[in-house]
């Protein structure tokens, strides 16, 4: 995930799953909440990687199931390891 204002990669989880997907960059200080969309593809069988992220890593919730399992592959597309939904990547509140 990138700074929707800067494209930096140094992005920090402020918040939790209960409460909200807020995301500040370290770099530039915007705050985000990234959100997800179906782009009409499923896939079956995919794991969530192994070892799993760290639980400060960026986190968006699958716009199907709600389940933060949301992961990139290695050809760049994103799918979400409970439900198999492909996705894309959105950003919301950007300020």
């Amino acid at each position: 995930m990138s700074c929707p204002k800067c494209g930096s990669r140094a992005i920090v989880y402020s918040c939790e799953p209960k409460c909200c997907f807020n995301h500040v960059c370290s770099d530039c200080t915007s705050t985000f909440q990234p959100a997800t969309e179906a782009t009409g593809g499923k896939l079956t069988g995919v794991a969530p990687p192994d070892p799993l992220p760290d639980c400060t890593e960026p986190a968006a919730p699958c716009t199907k199931c709600e389940s933060i399992a949301v992961f990139q592959l290695d050809d760049g597309r994103l799918v979400c390891t409970d439900c198999g939904t492909l996705l894309r990547l959105l950003y919301t509140e950007v300020a």
